[in-house]
C-alpha cells in the first residue's frame, strides 16, 4: 500500500503542536493508532505515557513556542525539523521521527534535542 507522504507531513505536524501546546489527549485520539511505540528515553511507552508527560510540560512550561522549518516524508517515515523556544528564552533544535501505520495513523517515534549554541566554529545555523 502507498502511503500519501504529504497528509502524513500535515498530520504529524498537526500532532506535535497539538500535543506540544497543551492538547496532548486530542493529538492522541485524532492522529495516534491503535498502539504507539515511544523511544524518547524521558517518556513512557503507549498513549497514556505520552498524554501525561505533554500534560505536565503544559503545566510547567506554559510560556513556549514551535516553528516547523522542515518536513520530510519517504513511505511511512516523517521527518520534522523544529526550533523551540522555551522560558527563560532558552532555544532548541529537535529532530523527531515519526512512523505511521497503513491507515495514516502515527505508532512510532523517534527524536534527538540540541540546545542551540550561542556560536558555531562554522558560522552556520541549525537550520
Amino acid at each position: 500500500m502507498q502511503h500519501n507522504t504529504q497528509q502524513n507531513k500535515d498530520n504529524a505536524i498537526a500532532f506535535y503542536k497539538m500535543a506540544y501546546l497543551g492538547k496532548p489527549t486530542e493529538a492522541v485520539e485524532q492522529y495516534v493508532g491503535s498502539d504507539y511505540k515511544q523511544h524518547n528515553p524521558c517518556v513512557g511507552d503507549g498513549k497514556q505515557a505520552f498524554i501525561d508527560y505533554f500534560e505536565a510540560m503544559a503545566k510547567d512550561y506554559t510560556d513556549k513556542s514551535i516553528d516547523f522549518v522542515r518536513a520530510v516524508a519517504e513511505g511511512d517515515l516523517v521527518a520534522l525539523h523544529t526550533h523551540q523556544i522555551w522560558p527563560g528564552d532558552e532555544q532548541y533544535v529537535t529532530m523527531d521521527f515519526f512512523r505511521f501505520d497503513h491507515q495514516g495513523k502515527i505508532v512510532e517515534h523517534w527524536d534527538a534535542i540540541q540546545k542551540i549554541p550561542s556560536e558555531t566554529k562554522n558560522g552556520n545555523t541549525m537550520y
